[in-house]
């Protein structure tokens, strides 16, 4: 009995294997990416396969995806395994299911690892696949605008741009639409919000997460006890809510330490107290959000709110940078962007921490103006 055809592939699917790894940001940055898949196979039955959560910041795809109807399953192994009982097992699963689509949404790596993972699922029984990275453009971001060309930065393909344009035949991915980034927050995961912000009363709201899975995209506590105790002056009238994992809630205390020595609005920290998905209705109704390279940075950005974040370069210009002109990050470009270090020693992180606390308060001021004025700009 020989492999299947591409002509043997049913023209409406009924089971269609999403290959996406990695946990907040990673599935947020992919939305754009899973609506396209459901509005090409809207009548299929959409299942996951995914790697468990590395550690107790990085909350589970299944976290995010809820109550969105994008995904309605998953498969779970453990990330660069090389163990043979539990690879069997995988492909067992596989088979089992029999998904008559896979689309792969994998972020960077190698070609050779990509044509590896396409012997797997072709072993698997799986009849057509989408977006298989086998070229290096399709690994890599593209280059969008050199230096000077759009000021001094240079900048990079954002990733959401580049799963999707792997996507390319399964049609227009509609990156600019806000409903491509849409969460789908049910009415409880709001109404969990206004619960958790009501000591606020009716202050407006500044939004912040200090937490990131990697050192070396750390601002560290001084900058951000700097930062807000400088906001709190500007802002009496704000309140101050902080979101996170709850093995952030204490580094999260002595982050705020400098707004609440001015004593002036209030500060709810919500870390440990709440889903990803509340957090994320709670980020909705703040007029900023601030933080680093993180999940939540992206959560923020999906639900439409300004962000002004602080990134080291570890990772190159754009890439990683919350989708949308209406947000601000600061970047300072070194000789050793694009490190991918998760921990930065010989360097002692210069890129990030060379950004000041100046530069930061001035792009808050400035998205604080704007939303102050009702202008809510939405992604463009």
């Amino acid at each position: 009995m020989g492999m299947p055809t591409l002509s043997s592939v049913p023209k409406s699917p009924k089971r269609v294997l999403v290959y996406r790894l990695g946990s907040l940001g990673d599935t947020v940055v992919a939305l754009p990416a899973l609506h396209l898949v459901a509005r090409a196979f809207p009548d299929a039955e959409r299942r996951m396969l995914t790697s468990f959560p590395p550690n107790a910041k990085a909350p589970a795809s299944a976290a995010i995806l809820e109550n969105t109807g994008l995904i309605s399953g998953y498969f779970r192994y453990t990330y660069a395994t090389r163990n043979v009982g539990e690879l069997v097992r995988l492909w067992w699963q596989m088979l089992r299911w029999r998904p008559d689509v896979l689309v792969y949404l994998s972020g960077s790596g190698t070609v050779a690892s990509a044509k590896r993972n396409e012997r797997f699922f072709r072993l698997c029984g799986m009849r057509r696949l989408i977006g298989v990275p086998l070229t290096e453009d399709m690994q890599r971001a593209r280059l969008v605008t050199g230096p000077g060309e759009s000021g001094s930065l240079m900048e990079y393909e954002h990733e959401a741009s580049r799963l999707t344009r792997n996507l390319a035949e399964l049609g227009e991915a509609r990156l600019d639409d806000p409903e491509s980034w849409s969460l789908h927050l049910t009415d409880g995961e709001r109404a969990k919000a206004a619960e958790v912000l009501e000591p606020a009363g009716e202050r407006p709201l500044i939004a912040v997460s200090f937490g990131t899975k990697n050192q070396s995209n750390e601002w560290e506590t001084p900058n951000w006890s700097a930062l807000l105790g400088r906001l709190a002056v500007l802002y009496p009238e704000h309140a101050l809510v902080v979101c996170g994992a709850a093995v952030e809630a204490e580094a999260s205390e002595a982050a705020v330490a400098g707004w609440r020595a001015e004593g002036k609005g209030p500060v709810l920290n919500l870390c440990g107290r709440l889903s990803p998905r509340e957090s994320a209705a709670v980020f909705a109704r703040a007029r900023v959000f601030l933080g680093h390279d993180s999940g939540p940075t992206h959560l923020a950005a999906a639900v439409g709110t300004p962000v002004v974040a602080v990134y080291g370069s570890r990772n190159l210009p754009g890439i990683w940078f919350p989708y949308g002109k209406q947000h601000r990050v600061l970047y300072h470009m070194v000789h050793c962007a694009g490190c991918r270090l998760q921990t930065c020693v010989a360097e002692r992180k210069k890129c990030i921490l060379s950004i000041t606390v100046e530069e930061v308060l001035e792009q808050v001021q400035e998205v604080l103006a704007r939303t102050a004025d009702g202008l809510r700009v939405t992604l463009q």
